[in-house]
């Protein structure tokens, strides 16, 4: 693949131009707007979900050391919690909006790294939920029902593919100025246009098919042998309200995504105003992994 010069690349809010005090204000308005958000999400989405990860590993750590055994789901809901609290700790580079992180480009394309990583973990290890849960709804004797019995396989396997997207993405970000400081974001401003086609096909693109898919035949297939769909919904609630939250949450961010390639596309940097939507796309990622995990200790029934 050739290499893409993006040094002409910058934020919006680093080329002050303005021709009017109107735009003056609308920029002052905007930046203000970023850094509420930012300190409302640091204040109350943040420590709400890590005390929430918290507290789902305790309970988790101690029902294994005393039973000696983890449930299927529940083994696939730590492997999802623990992708959460990764991506919330990784949140705080957004301390210093509306200003942005300073970094190398390596030091950014690492953090970059770690981010999709659980980025992808998480998405498709909520695939790998709904498969097992409409498996246990329709259960046929196939290759298919007897993988699923073997968490500790799918774990593997979803964490190798997982890290194989994420070494893609890190390459995509760019092989050059590895030296020179930037202003970082987890999804780099400076990656090449690929970076975000890819992430939005295999990290949204796909993972929502099988999850439309899952839901589809959930809804659509009757199954005579099994409870009613409303009891079965009920007796795992936890999984099918997150499935369903970072949809919304992470179609917002991918689109967003897809947006500011478009501009790559056309040499341009957008507007103040694309950069906050981008921005708050960014935050609303960020509170949907808090928001997944409060779900999980309200709602799944061992940590209820």
């Amino acid at each position: 693949m050739t290499s893409h010069n993006m040094t002409w690349i910058s934020y919006p809010s680093k080329n002050l131009d303005f021709n009017s005090p109107e735009e003056i204000e609308a920029f002052i308005a905007s930046q203000n707007i970023i850094s509420r958000l930012m300190h409302f999400y640091i204040a109350f989405f943040v420590p709400t979900g890590l005390i929430a990860g918290i507290c789902i590993l305790v309970i988790f750590i101690k029902s294994y050391l005393q039973y000696k055994v983890i449930e299927n789901l529940d083994l696939h809901l730590l492997h999802f919690t623990i992708s959460n609290i990764i991506i919330i700790l990784l949140s705080f580079t957004v301390i210093p909006r509306p200003d942005y992180l300073k970094a190398t480009h390596l030091a950014c394309n690492v953090l970059s790294f770690f981010f999709n990583f659980s980025y992808f973990n998480s998405q498709y290890v909520l695939v790998l939920m709904l498969l097992i849960l409409l498996l246990k709804r329709f259960p046929p004797r196939t290759a298919l029902s007897k993988a699923t019995q073997r968490p500790i396989l799918c774990v593997g396997l979803v964490l190798l593919y997982s890290f194989c997207l994420s070494l893609a993405e890190a390459v995509l970000v760019g092989t050059d100025n590895y030296s020179l400081e930037t202003d970082c974001q987890l999804d780099p401003l400076f990656a090449w246009p690929e970076y975000e086609i890819i992430k939005f096909t295999f990290g949204f693109g796909i993972s929502s098919f099988l999850q439309i898919l899952c839901f589809t035949v959930l809804f659509a297939k009757e199954a005579p042998e099994a409870p009613a769909l409303p009891q079965h919904i009920r007796a795992y609630p936890a999984a099918y309200l997150i499935n369903i939250t970072i949809f919304i949450c992470r179609l917002f961010y991918n689109v967003m995504i897809l947006f500011r390639t478009t501009f790559k596309l056309q040499k341009s940097s957008g507007t103040p105003k694309n950069e906050l939507v981008m921005n708050i796309a960014e935050i609303v990622l960020f509170c949907e992994s808090c928001a997944s995990l409060v779900f999980i200790l309200c709602f799944h029934k061992p940590c209820r």
